[in-house]
């Protein structure tokens, strides 16, 4: 799989690709992680990538002209274009199944006000990774980036991400114990030192619903 971030602040970036599973996956060549600044595509002498509003308003508002450059400049036919924006539909795990079987994806930054509507007209999707706004959409590309590579085939264990958070029941996972048996007076469930497979599955399965229950009640809908 081959990411292209485009972002104005690309060394936010410097660390994400040199940790973990994420660096893993590069070595392995599961992935490809470019870091695109479409400033470099400006047009203008001061490099100038953003505008005042018309129509008046606070803030300034991404240019189109840098961005459609540079997407069209490493478009490639497999290519899907994400927008990171507030107004985009929520990410969810079921997306990050479907992202993860393309060959690649363009995950473009937004940042000051907003984006020109007309960068739109680029896009395959638009994301949001919740009802919240951030300064740019840096974390968001970071976390889907991370999302998706995880579930490439090598990047972990398959069984690992099988068993997450938010997959095809909608429950959340169900409680992980280590050693020691006791912690300060909080023991480890019985059943998960019974050896039997059976039960300690209709255990998980209660506990992951229970929790779900307490924590997420919205997924139990679904």
């Amino acid at each position: 799989m081959r990411i292209d971030i485009l972002t104005l602040f690309p060394n936010m970036f410097a660390d994400f690709t040199k940790e973990s599973i994420i660096k893993r996956a590069i070595e392995k060549k599961l992935v490809e992680i470019n870091v695109i600044n479409f400033r470099d595509y400006s047009k203008y002498n001061n490099q100038q990538v953003d505008d005042t509003p018309y129509g008046g308003g606070a803030g300034m508002v991404l240019m189109p002209q840098p961005i459609f450059d540079c997407v069209e400049k490493i478009k490639t036919k497999d290519a899907k274009v994400i927008l990171l924006t507030p107004s985009g539909k929520t990410y969810q795990q079921k997306k990050a199944y479907e992202l993860a079987k393309e060959k690649h994806l363009i995950l473009i930054c937004g940042h000051y006000e907003g984006f020109d509507e007309r960068i739109r007209s680029l896009a395959d999707y638009e994301i949001s990774i919740g009802d919240y706004v951030l300064t740019g959409g840096e974390i968001p590309a970071m976390a889907i980036s991370d999302s998706v590579i995880r579930l490439l085939p090598g990047a972990i264990n398959e069984r690992s991400h099988i068993e997450d958070s938010f997959n095809e029941n909608y429950l959340l996972d169900y409680p992980h114990y280590t050693k020691p048996r006791v912690f300060r007076n909080m023991a480890v469930p019985d059943v998960l030192l019974s050896g039997d497979h059976q039960k300690i599955a209709e255990y998980r399965y209660q506990a992951s619903l229970e929790k779900t229950k307490e924590l997420r009640p919205d997924l139990l809908n679904k």
